[in-house]
């Protein structure tokens, strides 16, 4: 069994419980399959870590349970990742690999570690972004990570989710980081 019918061992997902909302089953199915496809491949397929981690679903009613897909999905991201390791430190070598991701962690650090409440861009006065203040502590999480090694896993990062506010921080920023972040802990393992 390879390590993507690992990751989805689960499936079928189950369906969202009561009449709520899930992911679109036709979408996750194909998604899946065209996952299993890229990491069987030879030359690697057309699918990265990063890809698998931006992959998103429409909700339908009568959908997958969100929960059992995203942690499917998140086993299927680790496994490209470790993959990717692999055959980066066997191409570049162990310490192009090291330098590749902590010069991406101190990009990360660089941008966290400016002045509370100017970490980011912020949006209009009348549009909605992220929570500062909840941005904010989960930075500040992530850099005391980063500086000296304080317990963070990766699906604490990728389940992080923020309330809106007027005049927030801009969420592609935002989001642009905490995937930087995640791809920084795959890589180092």
């Amino acid at each position: 069994m390879t390590s993507i019918e690992t990751a989805v061992a689960d499936a079928p997902f189950p369906e969202a419980p009561g009449r709520g909302k899930g992911y679109d089953r036709a979408a996750v199915d194909a998604f899946l399959k065209r996952a299993r496809e890229a990491f069987e491949s030879p030359e690697g397929g057309d699918l990265d870590s990063g890809e698998v981690r931006r992959a998103a679903f429409p909700l339908v009613r009568g959908g997958y349970a969100i929960g059992a897909v995203d942690a499917a999905v998140g086993r299927i991201e680790d496994a490209f990742a470790a993959r990717e390791r692999e055959v980066a430190l066997s191409r570049a070598g162990a310490r192009a690999w090291v330098g590749r991701s902590r010069n991406l962690a101190q990009e990360v650090l660089d941008r966290l570690s400016r002045p509370e409440r100017e970490r980011f861009e912020r949006v209009g006065a009348l549009a909605y972004g992220y929570r500062v203040d909840e941005v904010d502590m989960v930075a500040d999480r992530i850099a005391r990570y980063l500086e000296s090694g304080e317990p963070l896993t990766v699906e604490q990062v990728r389940t992080v989710a923020f309330r809106m506010q007027r005049g927030g921080y801009r969420e592609a920023q935002v989001d642009a980081v905490l995937d930087a972040v995640v791809s920084v802990m795959l890589a180092i393992g």
